[in-house]
């Protein structure tokens, strides 16, 4: 038996990352959007939009080494996805304080402010709807040139904790 107390766990992490990415089909230009944030090896769930309690919400732009090809990655997205010419654009935001918080998704074929403005809009009537304490609203916003003939996505992630195996 040891006398060193266990190793406490730091506190659960979502990380915010955001990528955008060009192809020939609208799945590969997905799939390029998710490789430069970093997501791109695992399967996303998508989950709506509660941040729990206790939880830091980090935005680090790629992700870091979260597990292993083919893991289950929870997420909350906002992405979209748009042939060109033309410009998409995609944000997530979040509203957090010492209880729960809450994430708002905002994308399109449209530019940065109109989606920044939707989220901002979502978050507000959000957080009417519940009596926690809101102390810190952060918003993150990607867009992308579309070319004639590629299609382009943006995507921006809130990515709660590691990959899990699915088998």
């Amino acid at each position: 038996m040891s006398d060193t107390p266990d190793a406490v766990d730091p506190a659960p992490t979502i990380r915010v990352v955001w990528g955008t990415g060009r192809g020939p089909t609208e799945v590969a230009a997905y799939d390029a959007a998710l490789s430069d944030a970093n997501v791109h090896n695992f399967n996303l769930v998508h989950v709506s939009s509660i941040v729990p309690a206790g939880t830091a919400v980090t935005a680090v732009g790629e992700a870091p080494e979260l597990g292993s090809p083919g893991d289950r990655l929870t997420v909350v997205e906002g992405s979209a996805t748009e042939s060109g010419p033309g410009t998409v654009a995609a944000g997530l935001g979040w509203s957090t304080g010492e209880g729960p918080g809450l994430f708002y998704e905002a994308a399109g074929p449209t530019d940065r402010e109109t989606v920044r403005a939707e989220i901002e809009q979502g978050l507000e009537a959000g957080r009417r709807l519940r009596d926690w304490p809101f102390e810190d609203t952060r918003v993150r916003t990607v867009s992308i040139e579309a070319e004639a003939g590629e299609y382009a996505t943006a995507t921006v992630l809130a990515v709660y904790g590691t990959g899990d195996p699915l088998l």
